[in-house]
């Protein structure tokens, strides 16, 4: 008789025990990771499927990444330019307020002044290390300081030393805006314009004088107008000449014939003969072009010298009066980044604004939601407020009141888009179309994160309860395998023989 061999058979049986302590490990990890194998060869045939889908759950998790960043970059442009319309639509509202109360131009520049340097803080504005309004040039300042802007920087010109010298030029050596008042006889009055960009332009005549000759304004552009009187006209019957300023608005000159001595405002008196007539038309004429010099044609001249000043960027410097001396001076020339301040720092490329920053949001689909400051709905608001800020009104000029009402009209005007252009509404849209485009894209890919996660689930993932059930098995076979190599361990001959 045969007796096999206990060393042998304990061997086996705590190989065994090895074994189900490893697979109790298993189980144990299973449970905590939630995760049948800890690398894909444990998935066996369905490990390429798994990586593929691990592959797009990580991709959906970078769009959505994206999104959250881009969107909160888009949501603080949006406040910033929600708040630079109020800035333009509360100046508006406080011009129009100060022209029925009357209140002083100084008050409305300080007021302006305050404006403008929030406005430029809103321009500045960042997102993390980003600025938002700088275009492409995202890491550097979109806009200068409001003193540099107002006042200039050592050898660079401001807003307020441009609008200076264009005043000089557009005023001309007499202060008569360019305009020369003549009686080339003693029965007629003429008035001559000069071949410059400068000065106040002649554009048409109407006339209703009687005994009258009204001849041109004549010639390509207009210039030289004349009346010649050959009796005497009615009272009430008017002359009007319809001149252009330097910023393209035109207005209209009217002078109203009256038997009174002397006239009032816009009128002239009638003589006992046709030349006291025309004497006293020119005296008029000559009254009331300096009046209209000192208000209409300074209020144009500095909006006009502000369009200059805000229309450059670093690609093209503001136009500069070629001078000095400034108010004999007959060109303009092109200023440098030396000589100017450069009111915009941004990226100044001519492709739209919005390409300037282009987000990935989907494996086929992006969005663009740069900005650039000198967009011409945020330009024209920190425009016409700089404009209001600059223009320095000595209050005891005669002409105060009417200087003040004829620059409040322009900007107020502009302030109020009448031209129909792009306004600060028109890049929130915009925008608001990309913020739209990436809540739909967000939503479709924690759709996708949802339902890959659970087939991933379904292929990778364990059920607790089973591994608990299993482990709860094993524990029971362990115990019952412990228990036999214990009595195996135990056993002798004496005790196999008894």
């Amino acid at each position: 008789m045969s007796v096999s061999s206990l060393g042998a058979q304990s061997s086996a049986s705590i190989q065994m025990l090895v074994q189900m302590r490893a697979q109790m490990n298993d189980l144990q990890r299973q449970i905590s990771t939630g995760q049948k194998s800890s690398n894909y060869a444990g998935l066996g045939l369905d490990r390429g499927l798994t990586v593929g889908l691990r592959a797009q759950v990580s991709a959906a998790n970078a769009y959505t990444d994206t999104i959250t960043n881009v969107g909160t970059r888009i949501s603080i442009a949006q406040t910033a330019l929600e708040r630079v319309g109020d800035v333009g639509n509360t100046t508006r509202s406080t011009i129009l307020q100060a022209n029925a109360a009357g209140t002083s131009a100084g008050t409305l520049q300080a007021t302006a002044n305050t404006s403008l340097d929030e406005l430029l803080g809103l321009l500045n504005t960042q997102s993390g290390d980003r600025y938002l309004f700088s275009g492409r040039d995202t890491d550097k300042p979109t806009v200068e300081s409001i003193s540099h802007i107002l006042d200039g920087d050592g050898s660079r010109a401001g807003l307020k030393q441009l609008i200076a010298e264009r005043l000089q030029a557009d005023l001309g050596t007499a202060g008569t805006g360019r305009l020369t008042i003549t009686s080339p006889t003693a029965t007629s009055v003429s008035i001559d314009d000069e071949a410059s960009p400068f000065g106040i332009k002649l554009s048409s005549s109407a006339s209703t004088l009687s005994n009258a000759t009204v001849t041109g304004p004549t010639g390509t552009p207009p210039s030289n107008l004349t009346v010649d009187f050959t009796g005497l006209p009615n009272a009430g019957e008017a002359l009007t000449v319809r001149v252009t300023l330097p910023d393209g608005s035109t207005e209209n000159v009217t002078l109203t014939a009256t038997t009174k001595s002397p006239p009032g405002d816009n009128e002239f008196t009638i003589g006992a003969t046709a030349a006291d007539t025309a004497t006293n038309l020119q005296a008029a004429l000559t009254t009331t072009v300096d009046k209209f010099a000192k208000t209409s044609l300074t209020a144009a001249s500095a909006v006009q010298a502000s369009n200059e000043f805000f229309d450059a960027d670093l690609n093209n410097p503001p136009l500069r009066v070629d001078g000095p001396p400034f108010d004999s001076a007959t060109g303009l020339i092109s200023g440098t980044a030396a000589n100017s301040v450069i009111w915009y720092t941004g990226d100044a490329d001519s492709d739209p604004a919005r390409t300037t920053a282009t987000a990935q949001i989907d494996r086929s689909l992006s969005v663009n939601y740069g900005v650039r400051a000198s967009e011409e709905g945020i330009r024209d608001i920190v425009q016409n407020v700089a404009t209001l800020a600059a223009v320095s009104i000595n209050s005891t000029s005669p002409y105060a009141a009417d200087l003040s009402a004829a620059l409040n009209n322009r900007l107020t005007s502009s302030l109020s888009n009448s031209d129909g252009g792009q306004t600060v509404t028109d890049i929130q849209t915009e925008l608001a179309g990309a913020q739209t485009s990436m809540s739909a894209a967000k939503s479709r890919h924690q759709q996708t994160e949802a339902t890959l996660g659970d087939f991933l689930q379904e292929i990778a993932g364990v059920s607790n309860e089973e591994a608990a059930a299993q482990i709860l098995a094993l524990q029971t076979r362990m115990q019952a395998s412990m228990q036999t190599t214990a009595m195996l361990f135990q056993t002798s001959l004496v005790n196999y023989l008894g």
